[in-house]
């Protein structure tokens, strides 16, 4: 083989295929958990599920506690990258209805979207025993809010004001979640839908947040 010519592309191919691999041992965990719950997270029958070997995890896992804290990072980077992004799309000049305009067509069925409820009720469960789980929980709960504050800020007169608005769409989605059967997320978008009109619409706004005079 010439290495001048073959081994940089074997190598990169390789990289390659092994952070496929990695990706696929998480997101088959995050499958398995919105199904199962933790209980349900054993490394045999996610290999099974993949049809990859032990040998495959332990290279890139280092054991059950390895892999626990590599699926719960995965887990809030995914959260949090999506939220940001959603918002970064429209840009928080856009104002507060625009963006959350924007945010309501993510919640869409199919565990597609911004919106989880069986992976989210896991997580939850899952935080109320386990000390690591409850931390990655509370840092999901503050980056979402913080954002949604974000948003709501230029509607607003403070970061007060702009912390309870915020509260109201977050505090409804993750009631969406707890009830029996949750609310599935077409339901969910008609309520954020018909919240949408009571947004302020920040073209009408001052600097301050105060209402401009006609």
């Amino acid at each position: 083989m010439c290495l001048g010519e073959r081994g940089p592309l074997h190598t990169q191919w390789y990289v390659f295929r092994m952070s496929t691999a990695r990706d696929r041992w998480l997101d088959e965990g995050l499958k398995v958990l919105a199904e199962e719950g933790a209980a349900g997270i054993r490394i045999d029958r996610i290999a099974a599920r993949l049809n990859l070997s032990k040998g495959s995890f332990h290279h890139h896992f280092d054991g059950a506690e390895g892999y626990k804290k590599a699926l719960l990072a995965h887990f809030e980077h995914l959260s949090i990258d999506m939220f940001e992004n959603a918002i970064s799309e429209v840009g928080e000049s856009g104002g507060a209805r625009v963006i959350l305009a924007r945010l309501t067509k993510l919640v869409r069925p199919g565990g597609t979207g911004l919106y989880r409820p069986e992976l989210e009720v896991a997580l939850r469960a899952w935080a109320t025993w386990d000390a690591d789980v409850r931390a990655v929980q509370t840092r999901l709960d503050e980056a979402r809010l913080s954002a949604l504050q974000r948003v709501w800020r230029s509607a607003v007169a403070s970061d007060e004001e702009a912390r309870t608005a915020a509260l109201l769409p977050y505090l409804l989605a993750v009631g969406a979640t707890v009830v029996f059967p949750p609310v599935d997320a077409d339901q969910l978008r008609d309520l954020y839908e018909i919240l949408l009109p009571l947004v302020p619409d920040s073209s009408s706004q001052t600097h301050d947040g105060t209402t401009s005079p006609p």
